[in-house]
């Protein structure tokens, strides 16, 4: 049986500087098999590193108009691990990491909790600033992004 929902790639990249401090998100929304594309970024002018990583995935996922299949292409660790290793363990704990301690941003984790429920999501990590040609495109543009959020 074939899967009829649509087929998308998610690539995403978060920038700050600071931590905290000024900060970009950025994605590219690709459809499946190699069809149209989707670009937006954005910023904040005080927040950090990993909320702009979560940022940039709810925004690609907030694009979407109906259930989809998403691959997922990040170069942030917290991003691939926490989506794929660690939310479940969260949630069966009241949102909990290990020793008690309570979940960072947990609103940004909560609606992508909220996204998995709508979208079949498979994460892929990848390295940055190594030529990947998405994961640099996003790069710049969350650059671009935080660079606009600091100016105001």
């Amino acid at each position: 049986m074939t899967d009829s929902r649509p087929h998308v790639a998610l690539f995403t990249d978060g920038a700050c500087s600071g931590n905290p401090g000024p900060g970009g998100w950025a994605y590219i929304l690709r459809s499946l098999p190699g069809g149209e594309e989707a670009v937006e970024y954005g910023g904040d002018p005080a927040t950090t590193n990993n909320r702009m990583e979560l940022l940039a995935v709810l925004e690609g996922l907030r694009r979407l108009k109906r259930p989809s299949r998403v691959d997922l292409y990040s170069d942030s660790q917290y991003v691939v691990k926490g989506l794929a290793e660690w939310i479940d363990g969260w949630k069966r704990r009241g949102w909990k990491r290990p020793k008690n301690q309570p979940v960072l941003n947990l609103d940004l984790w909560k609606e992508l909790d909220q996204a998995r429920e709508v979208h079949d999501i498979t994460t892929h990590w990848v390295r940055g600033h190594n030529d990947h040609p998405e994961n640099e495109r996003c790069d710049r543009m969350a650059v671009q992004g935080r660079d606009e959020a600091a100016r105001g």
